[in-house]
């Protein structure tokens, strides 16, 4: 099924589907936390990238958004002059389920910026896109990007050995973080306010939970 929510506002950030117009702010904000972004991101080790490449991975975006593949979204500013990071809801972890990742713009961190984005996508994942499981994966060397499921009220699932290619060509770990329907519905997650919008710009009722 695909995604309904192509727009998030919370109280300091828009989460949005990438749009083209959007490589210019994509690149600056990659190119200011290149070295901040590389030990955790094997991604970054491939920038910088040209203007015209990050149009390119801005068009993908989008068009995988639009057929159902994933769900990229970027974090902005409230004005839109700024990307404070990147994060989605992605597919590759089975049906009915959704892998949240993310990154942020390394002048804006600490800021609770990533907590944010992640109380609103699991909102989003259980309240409009009928989710039953939500996942974040990460390093069990990256204690900031462990301590966002942490706090929220994700599980440590498990760790598992030797699954993820590092920047030295070895092996690491990959630390499973999850959170199911059925203990969202009982955490104060639900109160989280946010307005969500569909492709059209439509609101969408965040209610709807069976």
């Amino acid at each position: 099924m695909k995604a309904k929510a192509y727009k998030i506002v919370t109280e300091r950030l828009i989460i949005r589907c990438y749009q083209p117009q959007d490589a210019v702010l994509l690149k600056k904000s990659i190119d200011e936390s290149l070295e901040h972004l590389k030990p955790w991101m094997p991604w970054a080790e491939k920038e910088p990238e040209t203007l015209e490449a990050k149009l390119e991975r801005t068009r993908k975006c989008r068009g995988q958004f639009d057929l159902g593949l994933d769900y990229v979204f970027g974090i902005f500013s409230k004005d839109e002059k700024n990307l404070i990071g990147s994060t989605g809801l992605h597919t590759r972890i089975g049906e009915n389920a959704r892998e949240i990742g993310y990154w942020i713009n390394v002048n804006f961190l600490k800021l609770g910026y990533a907590t944010e984005t992640v109380k609103a996508l699991v909102k989003i994942g259980f309240e409009i896109e009928a989710l039953e499981r939500i996942e974040i994966r990460c390093s069990p060397n990256n204690l900031a990007s462990q301590a966002i499921p942490k706090k929220i009220g994700f599980v440590h699932e498990a760790t598992l050995k030797n699954r993820k290619k590092n920047l030295n060509g070895g092996s690491e770990d990959v630390m499973i973080w999850t959170l199911f329907k059925e203990d969202y519905l009982k955490s104060s997650l639900t109160s989280f306010n946010l307005t969500a919008f569909d492709i059209a710009g439509n609101k969408i009722e965040t209610s709807s939970i069976a």
